[in-house]
């Protein structure tokens, strides 16, 4: 079997019942939900382990077992199926200490019904349709974020969503105790990398802190020239390095600076526990580049990244990186730069001033070197690209909206660029936004999206639906289907709710 991107993490299957039915009826519940989570285990969209746990049929059992889910920190979520009658007063006390994602499967072993034989031997053993319904009253009733999926588990469109589930549920771990190293602080009068760091902490579990530029000057200085040497051969035997910055180049010392920069970030970041980072040319000691293709690479490895101190944007970056483990494409800083307003034909051009991750390309990256303009320091290395033309990517932001965070996603379709762009030297994406430019721009900006944002083309908006969901945040999306007067009255309707919310 094909190994599943999330290799130690599990998602535990809990199957509700009752002692009512006899043991004969529970025998079959306990194999007839065997082997729907056998089903769900094998299937190449659940990225993560699926483990069938005993037949839950009473309060203390039900309660206990999601008490062993929250402890266990291999447990990404569980899913729950109510195969039989399972009254609902018995999930209270569990479902009240549950702390892990919760994924309510409606489902039933069978796909067809025996017509011609069913008699109500069958009925009682299978009515789902009816104990799913209980359980999901008091689910209601007592307020438990969940996501709902309904469907055989034979049905790829049921699995397919199953597998988004897990994939939201893994982001979520991965800000659940996410450690994001700060080097420096944020770009001087930037309203929007600003946040609440304590709230941050509270509400997705990440930890945001500062450390001075000199402890990064300091360990860039300890990196030996033997690992740079190795560091510097795989540059030039993976990517297309320009002749300057090559081995006897005019300017590979500056190739070699760059190496030092990544080796000396990682091995801080592995220090103190981190798997996220951010940087800002207007603070850079005693750094002789801003970091550029440091950071690209180190995005690559699946670090998250926030430019100019933008830490909400690193946490979204990391949040993505797990999310899209093992599918094809990537995620990326990314920031809406010019646009192209041929009516009728409009196009965002997107970039950052280098870090673009190359995760977003099956290219091959040219290395190269060029002025920066800003930041007073050497002239930086880059990988310069072209992102993979993706339809369905999704470009998200994360802003602090005072008394909440706000995600802010567009659904976007990544063309390739009608032309070479010869004399922008950084890697870039360019791309069509739904339903229009101009529908998207104004509902973006009726949210007060960032501009600094996460672009995905591994995984799409689903999965930010479930992770937004988990973490209980407020998601408006701009898609195929949204009006301008529709965006902004669910932007009203949400300052209501979300403000009530809190009282609640």
């Amino acid at each position: 079997m094909t190994t599943k991107p999330y290799t130690t993490q599990e998602i535990w299957f809990f199957t509700g019942s009752q002692d009512l039915y006899g043991p004969e009826t529970l025998e079959q519940v306990a194999q007839q939900s065997q082997e729907v989570a056998r089903l769900l285990d094998a299937s190449a969209d659940v990225p993560a382990t699926v483990v069938w746990k005993p037949v839950l049929k009473d309060s203390e059992s039900i309660r206990r077992a999601m008490l062993e889910a929250n402890s266990n920190d291999h447990v990404l979520g569980v899913i729950t199926w109510m195969h039989t009658f399972s009254p609902a007063k018995m999930w209270i006390r569990g479902l009240d200490a549950l702390r892990k994602p919760l994924l309510h499967l409606h489902t039933q072993a069978n796909v067809e019904l025996p017509w011609d034989t069913i008699d109500f031997d069958f009925m009682n053993l299978n009515q789902a349709a009816h104990g799913d319904r209980e359980y999901a009253y008091i689910a209601s009733r007592l307020g438990v974020a969940r996501t709902t999926v309904v469907g055989h588990v034979s049905n790829p469109a049921v699995t397919r969503r199953i597998g988004t589930w897990v994939r939201g549920a893994a982001g979520w771990a991965a800000a659940n105790g996410l450690k994001l190293v700060r080097f420096g602080d944020n770009m001087r009068n930037v309203a929007v990398t600003e946040g609440d760091k304590t709230e941050a902490e509270l509400r997705f579990g990440v930890s945001v802190n500062t450390w001075g530029v000199n402890d990064l000057v300091a360990a860039v200085a300890a990196v030996s020239d033997a690992d740079i040497d190795a560091l510097v051969a795989e540059y030039e035997d993976l990517y297309d390095v320009v002749p300057e910055l090559r081995r006897g180049g005019d300017r590979h010392e500056s190739l070699r600076y760059a190496a030092r920069q990544e080796i000396a970030i990682e091995g801080f970041l592995t220090s103190v526990g981190a798997k996220a980072f951010t940087t800002n040319f207007e603070d850079l000691g005693d750094l002789r580049q801003l970091p550029g293709l440091a950071v690209q690479r180190l995005m690559g490895k699946g670090y998250g990244f926030g430019a100019e101190g933008d830490w909400k944007t690193a946490v979204l970056v990391r949040v993505a990186k797990v999310m899209g483990a093992g599918l094809p494409g990537g995620a990326s800083l990314m920031e809406d730069y010019t646009y192209d307003l041929t009516p009728g034909a409009e196009l965002i051009l997107g970039a950052h001033m280098l870090e673009v991750c190359p995760s977003l390309t099956t290219s091959k990256p040219r290395v190269e070197i060029h002025p920066l303009g800003i930041g007073g320091k050497e002239d930086p290395v880059r990988m310069v690209f072209n992102a993979d033309a993706t339809d369905g990517a999704v470009v998200v932001s994360l802003a602090d909206m005072r008394d909440r965070f706000r995600l802010t996603a567009n659904v976007v379709d990544v063309v390739t660029p009608p032309a070479d762009l010869p004399h922008l030297p950084v890697a870039r994406a360019v791309w069509q936004p739904r339903p229009t430019f101009d529908v998207s721009a104004e509902c973006w900006l009726t949210a007060g999206g960032a501009h600094h944002t996460v672009m995905s083309t591994a995984v799409g908006v689903e999965a930010f639906e479930v992770f937004a969901d988990i973490a209980r945040v407020e998601l408006l999306v701009i898609d195929e289907a949204t009006t301008r007067r529709g965006f902004a009255d669910q932007v009203n309707w949400n300052k209501a709710y979300y403000r009530l919310a809190q009282g609640l």
